[in-house]
């Protein structure tokens, strides 16, 4: 019998392939504010729903309305967001 066709190899295949993904998994971000550490991508977050905030008074003041505000604006905080932490943590 070949190690391919081995029911033990065929089990263990999986795990194989996903090990490692997951060895960069050792350490998360972490940003020190006054002496508490919080995730950077918190951080982030609460950065994207203020800039989220402005970029609305802006379309405000423009006089635009989207046609789906409850999918556009979490999706502009969801942008703003990753956006933050790929431009800050990466």
């Amino acid at each position: 019998m070949t190690l391919l066709r081995d029911s033990r190899f065929v089990r263990l295949q999986p795990l194989l392939l996903v090990a490692p993904l997951l060895s960069s998994c050792s350490r998360a971000p972490s940003v020190d504010i006054l002496g508490s550490f919080f995730p950077a991508w918190l951080v982030c977050f609460i950065a994207a729903i203020v800039l989220t905030a402005l970029a609305r008074l802006a379309l405000l003041r423009w006089r635009v309305q989207p046609a789906l505000p409850l999918l556009v604006y979490p999706s502009l905080a969801a942008l703003f967001t990753f956006l933050l932490w790929l431009i800050f943590f990466y």
